[in-house]
């Protein structure tokens, strides 16, 4: 398996964005704390352990050149007064040097045990002592031994600590500032988003939806309300000439079919047969390039729906089941428009089937809408292909076992509409089934 580094990528803007701000500075910090502790901080603790050993060492030869008791109170005395050690001296004692007095990992014990090795030039143990902020270091004499308490200050620098703070103080400062900055510049693309996703599920643009941002931004979102506008406009416009059209064609379809009833020839029935097939034909067309542009979206359930459409089948000689219904089914919907989508859908059904079923049920943020029946079902290889206009599984184009091959097509241009998918597949009644789903 071949290592993508995608995989730990944020995937949201915002994450990508803080990505690019956050790296830089997090290298930069290292460098900059690696830098400081290998030239500052080090060096300062090797110059401080240096100091403490050569006191340390001038107290040592001192007391043991001359271990008497005056000079042991001169340099007791003395260390506390100008060096701010605590001598002690123990006639006739040994160092026990053990593993665990020389076992620390602490670079100031490091730094003053190798000044140790290069100025005292004695036998010697180091124990660190945390509770009390002190260091013990036990010089073996000849005749004793000579204890130093150095106190953490005298081997220590407080630069690092501050250094430190200020970096992590500076560095929250200025994420702080970089979170509110991105979450500025990612509002006005995360509201254009949400305007994208409300038009493509058949909504209208937010009231208080405007362009606002960088320019870019701003740009994108002018150029979104224009095609939106002209979408719109273009839908208007398609509605209201088709609205004429379907009043100019229908008129003299109507005249035809009076003219045919007052005939009494052979033919007149034939004559009633085409003009009836002719108006099925044009409520088709005009049902496929409509659209449903001027119905509103409104807030829904489709049990309501689901159970009208079933009933009008019903009424009309089909054999509908209704399976199951479960969970929230309310959606914002075109309810009218849903509705054709649906009875042509199980339309399609009872046409070809003896029965069909329809279930609907909740799943996660989508509500899914399966419609079975037992009938012939369709060939795997065209199960997209019933999708485009006027394209009909049975070729003879024979009314009587189908419309004009619009049922789907116009199925799937409503729900696609709303922002979902229609799919098809075989059933587990041995036919069809068509799957809807609809995001929430």
């Amino acid at each position: 398996m071949s290592f993508s580094i995608k995989a730990f990528l944020p995937r949201t803007l915002f994450g990508r964005s803080m990505l690019i701000l956050v790296t830089p500075v997090i290298l930069i910090q290292l460098i900059s704390v690696s830098v400081f502790f290998d030239r500052h901080y080090s060096k300062m603790t090797e110059r401080l352990a240096m100091a403490v050993a050569g006191e340390i060492a001038v107290i040592a030869a001192k007391v043991e050149e001359d271990p008497v008791p005056v000079t042991i109170r001169d340099a007791t005395a003395m260390g506390i007064q100008y060096l701010g050690l605590l001598v002690s001296y123990d006639k006739g004692a040994t160092i026990p040097v053990t593993p665990e007095d020389q076992k620390n990992d602490s670079i100031v014990t490091r730094k003053l045990s190798h000044a140790l090795d290069e100025q005292v030039h004695r036998p010697y143990s180091v124990r660190v002592d945390l509770n009390e902020k002190s260091v013990e270091v036990r010089v073996g004499l000849k005749k004793g031994v000579l204890t130093v308490f150095v106190p953490q200050e005298r081997l220590f620098s407080s630069t690092a600590y501050i250094f430190l703070l200020w970096m992590i103080f500076s560095s929250i400062i200025l994420l702080a500032i970089a979170v509110m900055f991105m979450r500025n510049q990612i509002r006005p693309i995360r509201r254009l988003a949400v305007a994208a996703e409300r038009i493509g599920k058949g909504r209208d643009l937010p009231a208080n939806f405007k362009p606002e941002g960088a320019r870019e931004v701003r740009q994108a979102a002018r150029a979104f309300i224009d095609m939106h506008d002209r979408i719109k406009r273009q839908i208007a416009q398609r509605t209201a000439m088709l609205a004429g059209v379907s009043h100019d064609l229908r008129t003299p379809l109507t005249r035809l079919k009076l003219q045919a009833a007052m005939l009494n020839t052979p033919d007149a029935e034939a004559m009633k047969g085409d003009i009836d097939d002719m108006q099925r034909m044009l409520n088709g067309y005009l049902d496929f390039v409509r659209g449903e542009g001027g119905e509103a979206s409104v807030r829904a359930d489709l049990r309501d729906i689901i159970d009208r459409v079933v009933q009008a089948q019903r009424r009309s000689g089909a054999n509908v089941n209704v399976v199951a219904m479960s969970g929230d089914l309310s959606v914002m919907i075109r309810a009218l428009s849903f509705e054709r989508c649906l009875n042509n859908i199980v339309g399609n059904a009872r046409k070809y089937a003896p029965a069909c079923w329809v279930s609907a049920s909740r799943v996660e943020d989508n509500i899914v809408v399966t419609v079975d029946d037992n009938g012939p079902g369709i060939p795997e290889e065209m199960l997209q292909d019933v999708f485009k206009p006027f394209v009909r599984v049975d070729p003879s184009r024979n009314t009587n076992t189908g419309g004009v091959g619009l049922g789907l097509t116009i199925a799937q241009d409503i729900v696609h509409s709303h922002g979902g998918e229609i799919h098809l597949g075989k059933s587990a009644q041995g036919g069809l089934r068509v799957t809807v789903m609809l995001p929430v």
